[in-house]
């Protein structure tokens, strides 16, 4: 193989992570006026997944954690990011386009099998470590926006209630994320100023 074709290949797989960085997710970045991505999304998911090992002391693989964290939503590439709170019809498209999405990051990097692998395992939720990493991509945004007084909140018109209807079952995927999570509820319900006052 020749020396160019490596770094044609190279060079494909960092045009991948400029398009991962490049879809605009409905949080606020925290403190800026703008919304965040999906790489700042990920490396922070990574980053505080570790910490969680290390800190409860967590018997999980780190290594499939950091991974299933970095590409778990690495398909929004091609499908695109979608709200949270959707109705039964946009969840029913977005599987269709996430599948579909999967099968054209198959084809175009299809020397990296491991990515695709890595993100079919993942869905499947399976192993401690995917139900963990699923658990805690709901919780951090919470964290986030509690932390940026609520912004993306008041922006998006949502309640506590609504949040935690939506959020509580995926969160109860895993136990240790889930503790985290009520205490982060109780928190919030004694601040009001963080959601809509018509909520």
């Amino acid at each position: 193989m020749e020396k160019s074709s490596n770094l044609e290949a190279l060079s494909n797989i960092v045009a991948l992570t400029h398009r991962y960085q490049q879809i605009k997710r409905a949080t606020y970045a925290t403190g800026e006026d703008r919304f965040e991505n999906d790489v700042e999304h990920s490396f922070q998911l990574a980053f505080i997944g570790w910490y969680l090992i290390e800190r409860e002391g967590l018997k999980l693989n780190k290594e499939k954690v950091l991974l299933y964290a970095l590409c778990h939503d690495i398909v929004e590439v091609y499908a695109g990011d979608a709200s949270f709170y959707r109705t039964d019809e946009e969840e029913k498209r977005k599987l269709v386009l996430e599948r579909e999405g999967l099968e054209k990051l198959e084809r175009d990097y299809a020397d990296f099998p491991a990515l695709a692998e890595t993100i079919h395992i993942y869905e499947e939720r399976k192993d401690e470590e995917s139900k963990f990493v699923y658990a805690l991509d709901k919780l951090i945004p919470m964290i986030n926006i509690q932390l940026d007084n609520g912004r993306s909140w008041h922006h998006n018109k949502r309640s506590l209630q609504q949040i935690c209807e939506a959020k509580q079952p995926k969160i109860a995927e895993d136990p240790i994320v889930h503790e985290y999570f009520i205490l982060l509820v109780e928190l919030l319900d004694k601040n009001p100023h963080l959601f809509p006052l018509s909520q």
